[in-house]
């Protein structure tokens, strides 16, 4: 689809992360995740939420921590197969797209365990188009720690570079990125932290995005919203389908494409699943058509 076709809409989830409320409520997140039922709810109600939806999304972007335990651990692979019967029951006509987070694949990364995560839910990253708009998912496990395999980062950033001479070629209307890990928080320039990746890496990789014309990075990890720009390049930080670590609520981002921009909404799973789309966003689809 590399032609532009009008406007579109898309929608934004972020770590559903079975197994976090517990561990989180019991103050041991490393191995305190052994239940996960209202996990299971949560996802369940935001599949629910996007079904129902008209017009139906062009896809539906999960930006990783799909289960809390890491690689290795015990509750691992039940989680995984919990979200797997969750997100079966999504329309057959929304595609789905994975995203790699760090409970995924590990906060340090091996090629086992990428391997072991593109096994279960593809590619760690890829592109794809939707009429006339180039998205790119990330490995930003790669930014943050690749110690461990430090050939796969220099892969991706090859790979990178490749795929933008390309986006430059076929003269896209936009180019939009998916990321666990935010780029920043708020301020471009803002210190180290967990939640954002380090000062260095950053710099060079907003610099490389906004050079290349990328409209706008969507990510997760934060469990609360945020975001900023940089240069024109809007940082997008979406807060989690499961565990809530600020004062948002359980939610979805409903993101617009239209031909001069991309307009976002966050939406409790409630709220998306009794009203829907607002009028507003629903007048942009329908304006160009």
């Amino acid at each position: 689809e590399y032609q532009w076709k009008g406007p579109f809409y898309f929608i934004q989830g972020a770590d559903p992360q079975f197994g976090l409320m517990k561990a989180w409520t019991h103050g041991d997140t490393n191995n305190g995740d052994d239940e996960w039922g209202e996990e299971i709810k949560l996802a369940e109600q935001a599949v629910q939420a996007v079904n129902k939806l008209n017009p139906k999304p062009k896809f539906f972007v999960l930006c990783g921590d799909l289960v809390h335990g890491m690689p290795g651990t015990r509750w691992k692979k039940k989680q995984e197969q919990d979200l797997k019967n969750v997100l079966k029951n999504t329309d057959q006509d929304i595609p789905l797209v994975f995203v790699s987070g760090n409970h995924d694949i590990g906060n340090t990364p091996s090629r086992e365990t990428i391997d072991d995560y593109c096994q279960n839910w593809g590619d760690d990253y890829f592109s794809f188009w939707v009429g006339g708009v180039f998205f790119l998912v990330l490995n930003s496990q790669l930014y943050s720690d690749s110690s461990k395999c430090p050939e796969l980062r220099r892969a991706q950033d090859a790979w990178l570079d490749e795929q933008l001479a390309v986006a430059a070629k076929q003269k896209c209307k936009h180019i939009i990125v998916f990321q666990h890990i935010p780029l920043f928080l708020s301020q471009p320039d803002e210190d180290d932290d967990y939640f954002n990746l380090e000062k260095s890496v950053r710099q060079e990789i907003m610099e490389k995005f906004h050079k290349a014309g990328i409209r706008a990075v969507f990510s997760g990890h934060y469990h609360r919203n945020a975001g900023g720009s940089y240069k024109g390049l809007e940082m997008v930080v979406s807060s989690a389908i499961g565990c809530q670590l600020g004062q948002d609520t359980h939610g979805l981002r409903v993101v617009v494409v239209t031909e001069e921009k991309v307009v976002h909404r966050y939406y409790s799973l409630t709220d998306l699943g009794s009203h829907g789309i607002e009028k507003e966003l629903l007048d942009m689809l329908a304006k160009q058509k």
